[in-house]
């Protein structure tokens, strides 16, 4: 056999910062960060903003067109700040990627240019998209504006759009230039909004780090009740813990079968898909945590003190262990609608052998790879009871 077989090794690297008011003229981290290609040249630079931040932040455009201007020496706006939309509709119409394309295009961004996104975390993803694939791959800084974005999304390395009606069906795995976490934008989040991007928070302290899940049952009223300097504290330590995973866990590109990041995930996206995303991400990931959590109890893998601990956290924190979508698949669990359904289409996703993880204790996981249908079935009737008694339902008018 005639073969060549060659080796390739890349290295990626890229700040996360963390700040107040990254787009006043007096903060030079966007400065600092948009280097030009040439001593001689300037920075080019193309904002999309989500529609939501710019409505909840009336003066952002003028804002952004200030910092350029301040900083025109080294750096130029390459043209009009070009709004989409904000959650799952970005993602869900590919219509919108094609505007962000053709700003692009019109902006004749290169490869040493620069996307800047300003937005939750669908909009960084169609964002990100569109700057993997333009010129195959131009420089994407990220700006969340989001608790979920900040504590989680943004900082990874995936980017991507729905199609053929399942969740982040196309997309890259592309490492941003930079993020710049901007805790002033989270101010104006709504408090369904402030809540749901802490379940992706537990699911962290729960792989990675027991004593901060610790941190955030001390904290969880504070967080609920909107402490800003609590949920700093929370979106740098849960933002660490998901940097810490794609780093140092050998798969940041997800090539095996293992997401440990996804812990709860599969009947997360099965929800969100199921309400037509009526559901948030962070609602829908904190139901698939307590389903997860309650299968590794039943399947007795999990002490049951820590399994309290944990529906409980979710409880306290202003989040829902249940949906009525789950009492659906109670009544037919092999029907169109069922959320079990989701396992299938997660191993889809990642493709090889179904690998869906579990809890030994806190922040002590494990992977499975076979899933008990009457087991599960059983998890859901627990939660359903807990609902009944009250546990939190923030999540029961989305779905």
């Amino acid at each position: 056999m005639d073969v060549i077989e060659q080796e390739i090794r890349l290295s990626f690297r890229y700040p996360v910062h963390f700040t107040r008011g990254a787009f006043a003229s007096s903060n030079p981290i966007l400065r600092d960060l948009l280097t030009p290609p040439a001593p001689d040249a300037r920075a080019r630079a193309l904002v999309v903003v989500d529609s939501g931040v710019d409505a909840a932040h009336p003066s952002l455009r003028q804002a952004i067109a200030g910092y350029f201007a301040a900083h025109q020496a080294t750096l130029a706006l390459a043209g009009p700040v070009v709004v989409l939309p904000g959650g799952e509709q970005v993602k869900n119409d590919r219509a919108h990627l094609d505007v962000l394309l053709d700003a692009v295009h019109a902006a004749a961004l290169c490869r040493h240019s620069y996307l800047v996104a300003v937005g939750g975390g669908a909009l960084l993803d169609v964002a990100g998209f569109a700057a993997a694939t333009a010129h195959r791959g131009i420089r994407l800084v990220r700006v969340p504006t989001t608790v979920l974005a900040q504590d989680d999304s943004a900082v990874g390395v995936k980017n991507g759009i729905n199609a053929f009606g399942k969740k982040n069906y196309l997309g890259t795995f592309a490492a941003p230039f930079a993020v710049v976490n901007d805790f002033a934008f989270l101010s104006t989040l709504s408090d369904r909004d402030w809540r749901g991007g802490l379940s992706e928070a537990v699911k962290a302290g729960l792989i990675r780090d027991a004593a901060f899940f610790d941190f955030l049952e001390t904290h969880a009223a504070a967080l609920r009740s909107r402490d800003a300097e609590a949920m700093e504290q929370v979106v740098r330590r849960s933002a660490a813990l998901h940097l810490q995973h794609i780093a140092t866990c050998g798969d940041p590109f997800e090539l095996g079968s293992s997401r440990p990041l996804d812990f709860g995930h599969w009947a997360a996206h099965r929800l969100e898909q199921l309400t037509e995303h009526r559901m948030r991400h962070g609602e829908a990931v904190a139901v698939g945590i307590a389903l997860d959590s309650t299968y590794s109890w039943l399947a007795g893998h999990l002490p049951e003190a820590s399994w309290r601990r944990i529906i409980n956290l979710i409880g306290a924190l202003g989040l829902a262990v249940y949906a009525p979508l789950l009492g659906d698949t109670l009544q037919a669990p092999d029907a169109e609608r069922s959320v079990l359904r989701g396992l299938a289409e997660f191993q889809e996703h990642l493709g090889g052998r179904l690998t869906i993880m579990m809890l030994e204790d806190i922040g002590r996981p494990f992977d499975v790879h076979d899933i008990r249908t009457d087991l599960m079935l059983r998890s859901i009737e627990t939660l359903q009871r807990l609902d009944a008694k009250g546990v939190s339902r923030t999540a029961q008018k989305a779905s």
